[in-house]
């Protein structure tokens, strides 16, 4: 029932998981992304933990859904992604999911559930707003 959504970003990937039968998902939290790579134990700590049924991997594209220099690394780290994991992958059209993740943010912020000094989470956030895109239709 579980899936793994990330938001991938060439410094920090954020993570969450999802519920299908809810339809809903939270963050899991930030894995460091660099010269080396993502931080790959992590990443497969989480799958191993959380066993997801599939993964979803966010695609950022241009406003007018044109592919950008991002998409290439986002396409890339799916591809890594899958194969290391062997679990069926999906690539959901990710605009608009950062100003999604601020204003989440900002709400929670507000009610007192996240921190200033939490601001890295955000990419969490953004990986939960991508999941919750495809959990909504997951064709």
């Amino acid at each position: 029932m579980n899936v793994m959504g990330f938001d991938y970003g060439s410094r920090l990937i954020g993570v969450a998981l999802g519920n299908r039968l809810t339809g809903t998902a939270r963050p899991l939290g930030v894995v460091a992304n660099g010269g080396n790579g993502p931080d790959w134990e992590r990443i497969e700590h989480w799958i191993r933990e959380w066993r997801p049924e599939a993964l979803v991997v966010g695609l950022p594209l241009t406003l007018d859904g044109a592919e950008q220099p991002a998409s290439r690394g986002a396409r890339a780290f799916a591809a890594a992604l899958a194969k290391r994991c062997d679990l069926p992958l999906h690539l959901v059209d990710e605009r608009r999911s950062s100003i999604e993740a601020a204003r989440r943010f900002a709400q929670r912020r507000a009610a007192g559930i996240a921190k200033k000094k939490h601001a890295a989470d955000i990419d969490a956030v953004a990986a939960e707003v991508i999941t919750e895109t495809w959990l909504a239709d997951p064709s």
